[in-house]
């Protein structure tokens, strides 16, 4: 008789992301399913990992985060944002930015606590609150300009509320949260005493002019905002694994105690070119957002053009493309056409929805532009078939 999981993972799925990528690869398809891109990032970022390997560089790190990239982190944040935060007791370098939500939701959450997540949602958050003991309450970000009904959200918060999860540049859908619905959520923060934790991991990707405004630095806010970011998406070194979050030194405590037993440390010499990384120039985050808005668009219309309802987003990696035109009502049913007849691999967003809200991701597919020209060239000319 085979052994069952336990109770807290017993009705997870397998991951959307690997049920499309076997498809992709079973049948040869271009894939757009993916939110990493597919090229390395800078050389001298390289370079300086390389360096720290050879200079020793090699044992266990300091569990939250080799003091180098803490400073840089730090810097950083000043640079950007104006935000100053102590690299000592303010920072904790994680194992990606998916480490650092496992280890908030362990370090902050006891049974019950309630976290609200706006859906279409990254699928890791409510696991993460799941595991750690906590209940998940969901808001929806409405199509086709991904807003929430403010009166919703106010009516998620209530005595159990231990925190919200704010992703903003948003995935899947390109929003960025303007500043009066980020007024909104940190009115009600402080209304209720709430922690919020802002997952800000698109935060150079923000196209036609528009500007990222951090939670954090809304006035009562820096006291009670954990912000999360990774080398993965800005610097385009996903499997490296390293993340941070900045926040308060007693929130930054509690997931600390987390942190040292989920994961002890990050890799040590990936630490050190993640600090080189977060030193280049603003030329490199103004080029980089320039050359996925350029992407953002030639997919944009590759996908028009074959008949799929598309808005053109305004920050991250993806398309949420409507598939109604094409005579379809089910995201997956598409999705598996796609890949198996047309040679396209997307992702079908309604795995990125509550039960009941499942319905509002049906319509769509998620495609993924940050990959080179020359795939999304491939992936234009496939999908003409769809015509």
């Amino acid at each position: 008789m085979p052994f069952k999981p336990a109770s807290r993972v017993a009705a997870f799925t397998t991951s959307v992301f690997t049920e499309i990528t076997q498809l992709a690869i079973q049948h040869n398809a271009v894939d757009l399913s993916t939110g990493f891109p597919d090229s390395d990032g800078p050389d001298e970022i390289k370079e300086a990992c390389v360096a720290a390997i050879r200079a020793g560089r090699n044992q266990y790190a300091l569990s939250q985060g080799e003091r180098a990239l803490r400073q840089a982190v730090a810097a950083h944040v000043q640079r950007f944002y104006g935000q100053e935060v102590d690299p000592e007791t303010e920072v904790t370098v994680t194992n990606g930015a998916a480490e650092a939500m496992h280890s908030i939701m362990d370090g902050l959450l006891d049974p019950g606590d309630e976290v609200i997540i706006f859906e279409p949602f990254y699928e890791v958050f409510p696991p993460n609150v799941s595991m750690a003991g906590g209940v998940p309450r969901y808001v929806p970000l409405r199509p086709p300009g991904w807003s929430f009904d403010p009166a919703e959200l106010a009516a998620a918060f209530n005595e159990r509320t231990r925190a919200i999860l704010v992703n903003s540049p948003h995935n899947p859908s390109g929003k960025v949260f303007s500043s009066a619905e980020l007024e909104a959520i940190a009115g009600l923060c402080r209304q209720w005493d709430v922690i919020a934790i802002a997952d800000e991991v698109y935060e150079h990707l923000v196209y036609d002019g528009r500007r990222h405004n951090r939670l954090a630095s809304l006035p009562g806010m820096a006291e009670r905002t954990l912000t999360v970011s990774s080398l993965s998406k800005t610097f385009s070194f996903t499997g490296w694994r390293i993340g941070w979050v900045v926040g308060p030194a007693d929130l930054n405590r509690a997931v600390r105690l987390a942190h040292q037993f989920v994961l002890d440390c990050s890799a040590t010499p990936m630490q050190y070119g993640a600090a080189r990384a977060l030193e280049l120039d603003d030329e490199y985050y103004t080029a980089l957002a320039a050359d996925y808005q350029r992407k953002r668009d030639y997919l944009a219309a590759a996908l028009s053009d074959a008949g799929l309802v598309v808005s053109i987003p305004a920050s991250a990696f993806f398309i949420m493309a409507g598939i109604a035109p094409l005579g379809f009502d089910d995201d997956f049913a598409f999705c598996k056409y796609l890949a198996s007849e047309i040679g396209v691999a997307a992702i079908p967003p309604s795995a990125f929805y509550s039960e009941t809200n499942k319905s509002m991701g049906k319509g769509y597919a998620r495609f993924a532009f940050c990959k080179t020209m020359d795939l999304l060239e491939q992936a234009s000319e496939r999908l003409a078939k769809l015509r």
